[in-house]
C-alpha cells in the first residue's frame, strides 16, 4: 500500500449534506462520497431546515455541508436548532456552509451563527474534502476573499444598519438580485442556481415590485449602489 493509500484509509469523517436542490446533493455525493478514495463517508441528506435538524440529530456526523438558502428558515436556522450538537464537549458536530452565494451578510450570518467556513460551490472535489477533513480538526477555512468579510465584521464594534428595502426581498430574491447586477442572463441563472428560466422570471418581477423599480438596468444600479454585486 503506497503511503497515500493509507493515509487515505486512516482518514475518515462522516458527513451530512444539506441542500435544497436534488441535483446538487448527487453531484456532491458522487464526487466527495466514493469512501474508498477520499476517507468521506455522507451518513445522510436533507433538502430544508426540519429535515436537516432531525437527520443531523439522528446521525451525529462529524461535519455538515450546509447550503445559506434552505426552505423552513435557511442555514442560520439550522444553526440555532444544532446549537447544543456544536457545543457538545465530545463529538461536537461542525459545520461547512457550501453555498452559491458570496454575499458579506451570508457568509456573516452562518459564522456568527457557529458555522466552521463558509466555501463556494464553485470549489474544487479535491479542494472540498480537504475543506471537510481542515472543519473536522477545528480549522477556519473559507474561500478566496471571504475571510475579509468575517475578519471585517468581527473588528467593527459598530452594528449593521437595516437595509429596509433589502429586508422586503426573500434571500432567493437577493441570489437572483445579485446575479442580475453582475450582468448575468436569465438562462445562466437559471443553471447557476438550480432553477428554470420561469422561476427566474417570476424572482425578477418580484425584486422589481418590491424596490418600485422599472427594468434590470436600474436593478444594476440599485444593487450597485449598496455593494451588493
Amino acid at each position: 500500500m503506497t503511503e497515500a493509500a493509507e493515509e487515505t484509509a486512516e482518514r475518515r469523517v462522516r458527513v451530512v449534506l444539506v441542500d435544497d436542490h436534488r441535483m446538487f446533493r448527487a453531484g456532491v455525493q458522487a464526487e466527495i462520497g466514493q469512501t474508498a478514495a477520499t476517507g468521506v463517508e455522507v451518513v445522510g441528506e436533507a433538502a430544508d431546515v426540519d429535515q436537516a435538524v432531525t437527520v443531523i440529530t439522528a446521525t451525529r456526523p462529524e461535519v455538515v455541508l450546509l447550503d445559506v438558502h434552505l426552505p423552513g428558515g435557511g442555514g442560520v436556522e439550522v444553526l440555532r436548532r444544532c446549537a447544543t450538537l456544536m457545543a457538545a464537549a465530545q463529538h461536537p458536530v461542525r459545520f461547512l456552509a457550501l453555498s452559491v452565494s458570496d454575499a458579506a451578510e451570508d457568509v456573516i450570518g452562518v459564522i456568527r451563527g457557529g458555522a466552521r467556513g463558509y466555501v463556494t460551490k464553485t470549489i474544487t472535489g479535491t479542494d472540498l474534502v480537504d475543506s471537510i477533513f481542515r472543519v473536522q480538526e477545528g480549522d477556519a477555512v473559507f474561500s478566496p476573499r471571504l475571510a475579509g468579510f468575517v475578519l471585517d465584521a468581527f473588528a467593527s464594534t459598530d452594528a449593521v444598519p437595516v437595509d429596509e428595502d433589502l429586508d422586503r426581498l426573500t434571500q432567493r430574491e437577493r441570489e437572483v438580485l445579485r446575479l442580475i447586477a453582475r450582468g448575468y442572463a436569465y438562462k445562466e441563472i437559471a443553471k447557476q442556481l438550480f432553477i428554470s428560466v420561469k422561476t427566474v422570471e417570476s424572482h425578477v418581477s418580484a425584486v422589481l415590485r418590491k424596490l418600485q423599480l422599472s427594468n434590470r438596468h436600474e436593478l444594476t444600479r440599485w444593487a450597485t449602489a449598496r455593494r451588493l454585486v
